[in-house]
């Protein structure tokens, strides 16, 4: 099933709102196989499972940022505002959604989400990293600079003695 899902794919559909990471209603039923309504049929009927941290409603605004973002047209298509879920919420939906199809994308999805965070951290200890190596180095600033200096006197041609011309009295 990870196959017909590569976790690129999945990737891509994952987006930063409201500092959670988040997968979109509509792009979670099209892994998962139903329509958009039916999943949210069923997340209605275990809103308890869904709490705020597991499961976002998107604003007028933010959707309207969406689809300029995704390039859709205004008019069309969805009627109900969509809904983000988080981590936890793709979690808890493998417990709402009971098919074989839901078991092996909620796997992927999962470690889509571990992929991003291993690169995410990753990334930080690069950057630490390379912070390190900055302020190593911008001690030395004045240091390198001075040498620089110096080797460039040395490089300059010695100014040759001017030797008088004409008789000594």
């Amino acid at each position: 099933m990870s196959a017909v899902f590569p976790s690129e794919r999945i990737e891509q559909t994952i987006l930063l709102l409201r500092g959670h990471k988040i997968i979109l209603d509509r792009d979670l039923a099209a892994m998962y196989g139903v329509s958009t309504r039916d999943l949210n049929k069923a997340v209605s009927r275990n809103l308890d499972r869904f709490p705020n941290d597991f499961m976002l409603q998107l604003t007028r605004s933010e959707f309207n940022d969406l689809k300029f973002q995704f390039g859709t047209s205004s008019w069309g298509g969805t009627r109900k505002l969509p809904r983000a879920f988080t981590e936890q919420g793709i979690a808890m939906l493998s417990s709402v959604l009971r098919s074989k199809r839901a078991i092996h994308v909620n796997i992927a999805i999962m470690r889509a989400f571990v992929k991003l965070r291993e690169f995410a951290a990753s990334h930080k200890s690069l950057a630490t990293k390379l912070e390190q190596l900055e302020r190593k180095v911008g001690g030395h600033d004045g240091q390198i600079r001075s040498l620089f200096d110096a080797i460039r006197q040395l490089m300059e041609p010695p100014t040759p003695k001017s030797r008088r011309i004409g008789f000594k009295t």
